[in-house]
């Protein structure tokens, strides 16, 4: 978890993660160098942004809020009402 970039603040826990647009599938890789995040969709019109917010949201069962990198591939999501310790082990599991 050296790497990975996760903090808990009072609204919830903020992922830094990096995009990788236009994969085969959608799929979350989360290890020591960080959370790479694999989306089918073209990077237009925020169409990976909303990708990115319905996995999370699904993946973690709660609100999921795009707070930075709207149009770059280094974003920083909030997962509202969440735990670390929660988000860790749910992405470890992946």
């Amino acid at each position: 978890m050296k790497n990975m970039k996760i903090y808990e603040t009072k609204h919830g826990v903020i992922l830094e993660v990096s995009v990788k647009p236009r994969s085969k599938e959608f799929k979350i890789l989360a290890d020591k160098n960080g959370i790479v995040v694999f989306c089918r969709e073209e990077p237009v019109k925020g169409k990976v942004n909303k990708e990115l917010i319905k996995g999370f949201s699904k993946l973690f069962h709660k609100e999921v809020e795009l707070i930075s990198g709207f149009a770059s591939k280094q974003k920083k999501l909030l997962i509202k009402d969440a735990e670390k310790s929660e988000v860790e082990r749910v992405l470890l599991r992946k």
